[in-house]
């Protein structure tokens, strides 16, 4: 065995590692990246790492995936990458899969299958207005900005339509990146060589699977494009797709009820990995009506659809972002994608808390969550473990 090829199994162990031990999202998986990847392993140099991140933040899709399989790339290639993918999406896709089955199962055989869930459904509340807080701390700077949100929230509380999510994003883009003369230029604009063969794969793809969907109406194909289309669509991370999901299969499709949905998405924050793990088990109960190979075949074909779209064009942007990052017209339009991403997820917040009986129960809940997330260290995952013991009692003592 080789030092190059020793040296990959090293990396794609650390990855596992990191797949099985990063709870709290991305911001929790950058530390741990610049511990081990950065300072103990020096894959990468510590820049090196920061400006990878800032690619991976202005393209839409699964930041924090992106951005290991970014660090995959400059190691050992696009094989290596597209390894490391496997490695760090697997653990939180086969934990999705298997709570999908186990909610279904215990909603077949008990009328009050998810009793254990009362209190975490509105504490999954809580983490989306914890991250919607933090969201806007981070990315609301101007008064443009703070009009495109608020215009934003509106828009998508009235026409909850999947379909309006992405015109929101194109216009809110547009109308800041026509503010590109107050963005510093860095040097003199250099003419781009662009290798375009990863941006027709994913555009392929996405045309592919729109037409045989369209035409075929076959469910798994219809299925993978859902998620493909809201992979390539996401700016911000996991918590902007929220309120994406939950209007197309909640609202829109009917595919689950919004109790599911809240269930699922809070116990997607007590897993560690990939914080877009939700969309495995949104696919697994969508086809449920299958059974058990439904319920895998679901969960693959949601988990394959919601990542590769970000994993293509982080493989295509990668290898020019040197002289793109130089375009000013570029930088100003993230300004607009983000406050429009940031006003989609209050919008998300209260849409979510509409199906929920409005009692000072839940409003504790929500609150309480709220709180420990900005106020303790507490993790995630013991927060999310508090609340369904606090459900389990509840439901055996009533």
């Amino acid at each position: 065995m080789s030092i190059r090829t020793i040296r990959y199994v090293v990396f794609l162990k650390d990855a596992l590692t990191l797949s099985l031990t990063s709870f709290g999202g991305p911001q929790v998986l950058l530390a741990m990246l610049l511990e081990l990847m950065v300072t103990k392993r020096r894959y990468i140099q510590e820049e090196e790492l920061w400006e990878l991140n800032a690619l991976c933040t202005m393209l839409p899709g699964p930041s924090a995936t992106q951005l290991i399989c970014a660090i995959g790339f400059r190691v050992g290639g696009p094989r290596l990458a597209y390894l490391t993918l496997v490695v760090w999406i697997l653990p939180a896709t086969v934990a999705m899969i298997l709570a999908a089955i186990l909610i279904h199962f215990l909603q077949e055989n008990s009328p009050n299958a998810l009793g254990f869930a009362k209190y975490i459904q509105p504490m999954a509340i809580g983490f989306l207005i914890f991250a919607a807080q933090k969201t806007i701390q981070k990315m609301i700077k101007t008064p443009e900005a703070t009009v495109l949100l608020l215009l934003s929230a509106f828009v998508s509380f009235f026409y909850s339509s999947p379909y309006i999510f992405p015109i929101l994003l194109l216009l809110g883009g547009l109308s800041t990146s026509l503010k590109y003369k107050n963005q510093p230029k860095v040097e003199e604009d250099k003419s781009l060589h662009v290798k375009w063969s990863n941006f027709y794969l994913w555009g392929g793809v996405l045309i592919l699977a729109a037409l045989g969907g369209a035409f075929t109406k076959y469910q798994p194909l219809l299925l993978f494009e859902n998620f493909y289309r809201n992979g390539s669509l996401i700016f911000g991370g996991g918590q902007v797709l929220i309120p994406y999901l939950y209007t197309e299969f909640v609202e829109f499709k009917q595919f689950l009820s919004s109790e599911e949905f809240l269930t699922g998405y809070a116990l997607s924050k007590g897993i560690p990995g990939p914080t877009f793990s939700i969309s495995t088990y949104i696919g697994a109960l969508s086809m449920r009506e299958f059974g058990l190979l439904g319920f895998v075949v679901g969960g693959l074909i949601a988990t394959a659809g919601i990542f590769l779209p970000g994993i293509f064009l982080i493989f295509f942007v990668i290898r020019f972002w040197d002289q793109l990052k130089l375009y000013r017209p570029v930088r100003a339009a993230l300004e607009g994608i983000n406050a429009v991403s940031c006003g989609m997820l209050i919008a998300a917040a209260y849409l979510l808390f509409e199906p929920l009986e409005a009692n000072a129960l839940n409003i504790f809940f929500i609150l309480g969550t709220y709180s420990l997330l900005q106020f303790t260290k507490i993790s995630s995952v013991y927060i999310i473990s508090g609340g369904i013991v606090l459900g389990i009692l509840g439901q055996s003592l009533a």
